[in-house]
């Protein structure tokens, strides 16, 4: 692991520590717990791949994915994922207003 992936995993996985504390907390609402089940086994997809060496690598394709979006996004899953955000990404954000 590099330096990045090493602080990629950190931050994921304190995060998946606080997403379990929720899931298991009695005041959650019922409509967050599929969306945090969701994340959570995107994170937990993320840290197996930092462990077993294959992060960042597009799971259709084996092409590497944009290093600034892993940082953003480290749970990003295919280039075509990729694209879509780097679309939006590009996009400014009052387009057609003036």
């Amino acid at each position: 692991m590099n330096a990045m992936q090493e602080q990629l995993f950190w931050e994921l996985r304190k995060t998946q520590l606080e997403i379990l504390k929720s899931l298991k907390s009695k005041q959650k609402n019922e409509w967050m717990t599929p969306i945090l089940e969701d994340e959570l086994a995107d994170i937990s997809t993320a840290i197996k791949k930092l462990k077993e060496g294959n992060f960042g690598q597009c799971e259709m394709s084996g092409e590497p994915l944009p290093e600034h979006l892993l940082k953003t996004i480290p749970t990003i899953k295919s280039s075509k994922d990729s694209d879509i955000l780097e679309h939006f990404y590009k996009k400014p954000i009052i387009s057609g207003f003036f």
